[in-house]
Order: C-alpha cells, then structure tokens, then sequence
C-alpha cells in the first residue's frame, strides 16, 4: 500500500479544486494550477479534504497513487502559499541585478549573462547574513508551481556552478561545497 497516496489532502479555506476528466484545476486568488490524473486513480473530495483512490493494486496503479496524490499536494500548497529556491551568489566581482523580465548576471565571462525571467516566476535579491567568504547576495526564485520553480534554480546554477578551488560560483543556499587543497597545501 502506498503511504503517501492514502494521506489525505487538507484543502484551505478560499481554494477551488475541480476534479474533471484526467485533470485536477487548482485555483486561488489570481493564480491557477492543473494536474494530470494518470490512468487508474480518481480524486474524491468531501467537504475539505481531498484523497486519491486506486482502482486496482496491480501494478503500475501503487506507483502512480502516490505520484498522483503528491502533484495534487503541490498544486494545493503552490496556490496558497508558494514555492521559493535561494540561491547564494559567492566570488569577488560577481553581481546579479533584476530588472522587470529579465536578471542581469555578472559572473566574471567577458559578457553580463541576461537570463528572461519565465511568467508564473519572481525574483529578487537580497543581501542576506552569511559566512560565506566572498559572499555578494542572495537570490530568491519563487512562484506557485514547484516544478517551475526548481527547474529557474537548476538552471540559473547552471550558468556558474560552484568552483572546486575557491568555492566562488552560483550554489543553493546551505549547500555545502567542498573545496580542493591547490599545490601549495598539498
């Protein structure tokens, strides 16, 4: 049995969930969110839960049951409340601006870096207390949908992943990055 898939899904107050065919629609507010429904489960909401049932315990219904009820959560929880990544900035010389629709990186190429900021997303930076040597801002990714949200982050560390020597780059915050000894240490 599927311990994620039976926890059934508190739903807040001022959220609307419509179960319709291979779909859940999640709306709150001015932002709204579907889900997939994969083949074999269905969503049962009474009053303000919402649970998903299986048809059959065959497989691959107990893989998707748990999949099902986790996208459902993230809709709920991305709506009401919101989903945010940090990432720390670390190296002398880098800065990070943002500007309407796009964040301007300085991370020490012979060109500034314009990465477009996706519709759903914001962003801002923040200088935050941290002992990290070397340590320029912090930039705080979030939006209502999780998966949105992960992937901007995924993809801004892309562009300068942490140094092994120095430790300067783009990392997520309390990432812990292990750095070389260089030769004079060795």
């Amino acid at each position: 049995m599927s311990r994620i898939g039976n926890k059934p899904i508190r739903v807040p107050d001022g959220v609307k969930v419509v179960v319709g065919d291979g779909r859940l629609e999640v709306e709150c507010k001015n932002q709204k969110l579907t889900a997939p429904i994969p083949p074999g489960i269905r969503f049962e909401l009474t009053g303000d839960t919402l649970t998903a049932i299986r048809e059959s315990d065959e497989k691959p219904y107990p893989g998707y049951h748990g999949l099902a009820r986790s996208l459902a959560a993230n809709c709920i929880t991305g709506v009401s409340e919101g989903f945010s990544k940090s990432l720390d900035l670390v190296g002398i010389g880098y800065k990070v601006d943002v500007k309407p629709k796009t964040i301007v990186l300085s991370l020490g190429y012979s060109h500034p870096i314009e990465f477009p900021i996706p519709p759903g997303i914001t962003m801002k930076v923040e200088r935050q207390p941290r002992t990290i040597q070397n340590y320029v801002g912090t930039i705080i990714i979030s939006g209502p949908d999780k998966q949105m949200v992960g992937q901007v982050a995924a993809d801004i560390r892309s562009l300068k992943k942490p140094d092994a020597y120095k430790g300067k780059g783009l990392r997520y915050s309390g990432e812990m990055v292990r750095t070389k000894v260089g030769k004079k240490g060795a």
